[in-house]
């Protein structure tokens, strides 16, 4: 499968919900960490419960980094361990100048063999070209995010009226030739997300934002059932895999994403 037939087949099947695997060494379960591969296994039991029932697995590269070689050897395995057909989104934001931006994509794609990534705008169309000539791949551009820095750059105005992030809609949207693009949205910014929803277009949305950030799920999904707008994916990290501390902790994150794909799906089919 093609990364967008992973992201449409789940989407079709009502499954929203992106597992966010920011996975710590000091927020899992106790009882793992006598085994020197305990991120590796805390990861193992979360996909293996979550997996038929997710949109997909956002991978946050800062997690793995950290702990140099072995926290590469660490995110290479833990991709071994999620399914063909469930799209995988390296979480790292890339954007630089045009050389190292090609090598950037060559490592996220080549080497990790991952569907999609987030990218940083902020130095311009030829900053990401590298990565969105990577046509059968999913690129998701920062455009409005949850952090409150978003204050900083991304909602100030410019001289034609509109905010830096409404701009980065309108140049993705003229990017978007190959139908291979999205943005992140921060679920924080719901008065923002109403007012700019129908100018996402065929774009896909990420929503970081809901859980422990606090964004509102039922107000989100209504504003894209108002739109019938289906293409987004709603990323919850540590609501989701640290629900448990217990030897059930990945039972009990499966029952947190069963809840959220019944508010969704009750929310979308009434």
């Amino acid at each position: 499968m093609t990364p967008k037939e992973k992201i449409l087949s789940r989407l079709q099947k009502g499954l929203h919900i992106c597992v966010g695997l920011d996975s710590d060494i000091n927020k899992i379960p106790k009882h793992l960490l006598n085994d020197e591969n305990a991120i590796l296994n805390f990861n193992k039991e979360i996909i293996e419960k979550t997996n038929d029932i997710a949109a997909a697995y956002k991978i946050n590269f800062a997690f793995y980094e950290k702990e140099g070689e072995n926290g590469f050897k660490m995110l290479a395995k833990t991709l071994s361990l999620i399914p063909n057909d469930i799209l995988v989104i390296g979480d790292a934001k890339r954007g630089d100048i045009g050389n190292t931006s090609e090598m950037y994509a060559q490592a996220m794609f080549d080497h990790f063999k991952l569907d999609s990534s987030t990218l940083n705008p902020y130095m311009g169309y030829d900053s990401l070209s590298p990565f969105i000539n990577y046509k059968e791949n999913i690129h998701f551009i920062l455009a409005l995010t949850s952090n409150p820095g978003s204050f900083d750059f991304e909602k100030l105005e410019l001289t034609n009226g509109k905010k830096v992030y409404q701009e980065v809609i309108t140049k993705v949207n003229q990017w978007n030739s190959n139908n291979n693009l999205g943005i992140v949205f921060g679920a924080t910014n719901l008065d923002e997300l109403k007012e700019n929803i129908q100018n996402f277009e065929n774009l896909f949305v990420l929503l970081p934002g809901v859980g422990a950030q606090g964004g509102d799920l039922e107000a989100i999904v209504t504003a894209f059932k108002e739109n019938s707008n289906s293409n987004f994916l709603i990323n919850v990290s540590r609501e989701l895999i640290y629900a448990d501390n217990t030897e059930k902790f990945a039972s009990e994150s499966r029952k947190v994403l069963e809840g959220y794909n019944e508010i969704i799906n009750k929310i979308l089919n009434n």
